[in-house]
């Protein structure tokens, strides 16, 4: 999978752009995150290995999609707390996504 993911770091969408520059360096509660890490079979968009937080952003074409149900069971079995964004909220709400993802963090430190 680690092909797979170098290649997806590469090919980033505007939107995983976007989020990843409000991610990196440890700008959300001190947290590091990774782009594109694989977990098992899949490559999650963002992870914190610390935390065992993983972020998905979705588009249009996961509206009807049954395999991101089984896909995020797959990761929650891995012990990762998995939470889900579409695309447009990114873009249009990026600070209602961020205070999502601070209170993931806030929940996994406990």
């Amino acid at each position: 999978m680690t092909p797979v993911a170098r290649d997806l770091r590469r090919t980033a969408t505007d939107v995983e752009a976007a989020l990843w520059q409000r991610l990196r360096n440890r700008k959300v509660e001190g947290t590091k995150f990774v782009r594109q890490l694989p977990i098992g079979q899949h490559v999650a968009d963002f992870a914190s290995r610390s935390l065992k937080i993983v972020i998905e952003l979705d588009g249009g074409q996961h509206a009807t999609s049954a395999t991101d149900a089984e896909r995020t069971r797959l990761i929650e079995a891995r012990g990762y707390t998995v939470i889900r964004f579409w695309n447009n909220d990114v873009a249009e709400n990026m600070d209602g996504v961020l205070e999502e993802i601070r209170r993931t963090i806030l929940l996994a430190r406990g």
